[in-house]
């Protein structure tokens, strides 16, 4: 039995030399042929097949990616790194592409990664936390968002919690009076001194406050801090 990697030898060309290879592609089977430097269409290739067959191409692209990021972290794992080294040039593709790959590959185990979703959503996302990626993966599933709609929401939450944290937190009161220099310094000392709080949620409270945190463009811990901090302003 061919796998969708083999190859057939073609016949020989005029010249002598070898003709091109073809190759098997289970979900194209006889519809059209397959070589290596392209695919030959019959002029009555029906247009479901044509669709189908476009289908199969769109995935097996985007598992190509996943598939040489986790053969070059197996062989990095197995062999060493001079060995992940070697596969890389090996592959003949460009260096950083595949170190891009890895990257990506190595911030979603299998079972986060959705089949739903193109190599390139996940990449959109692995800059945030893992619950944080979970949310908006699950949104653009849903939402049937592309690859680009996905990257402008979520920068458009990221610009609004950077420009958050950019406002002071009383911007808005201009009548009220500075604070004296002495009140400063201690209010910057207290703001300084770091406490470590934990907080223990169920699995369904997380999910949910990661889910709430990510329509601000925040993770968790930030938005906690932010709902604290303006519970405190309403009480002070």
């Amino acid at each position: 039995m061919r796998t969708a990697s083999s190859y057939r030898a073609g016949p020989m060309g005029l010249a002598g030399e070898p003709a091109q290879r073809e190759v098997v592609l289970p979900f194209v089977g006889i519809q059209a042929k397959v070589r290596k430097s392209g695919m030959v269409f019959p002029p009555n290739l029906a247009e479901r097949s044509w669709e189908r067959i476009g289908a199969g191409l769109r995935e097996l692209t985007n598992s190509s990616a996943w598939w040489l990021a986790d053969w070059l972290i197996f062989g990095e794992t197995t062999y060493g790194l001079r060995r992940y080294r070697e596969a890389i040039d090996r592959t003949g593709l460009d260096y950083q592409t595949l170190r891009n790959y890895a990257w990506v590959a190595r911030r979603f185990e299998q079972h986060r990664r959705w089949d739903s979703l193109s190599f390139a959503h996940h990449a959109e996302v692995t800059r945030l936390s893992p619950a944080e990626q979970d949310y908006w993966l699950r949104e653009a599933e849903q939402r049937k968002w592309s690859r680009n709609e996905l990257r402008r929401v979520v920068r458009a939450g990221l610009a609004e919690q950077n420009h958050a944290g950019e406002l002071p937190a009383n911007s808005g009161n201009h009548t009220q009076q500075a604070r004296r220099p002495a009140e400063s310094t201690a209010a910057d000392r207290r703001r300084r001194q770091v406490t470590t709080l934990t907080i223990e949620l169920d699995a369904g409270q997380l999910e949910h406050y990661s889910k709430v945190a990510a329509t601000h463009g925040l993770s968790v811990d930030k938005w906690v801090t932010r709902v604290l901090d303006a519970a405190e302003r309403r009480t002070g």
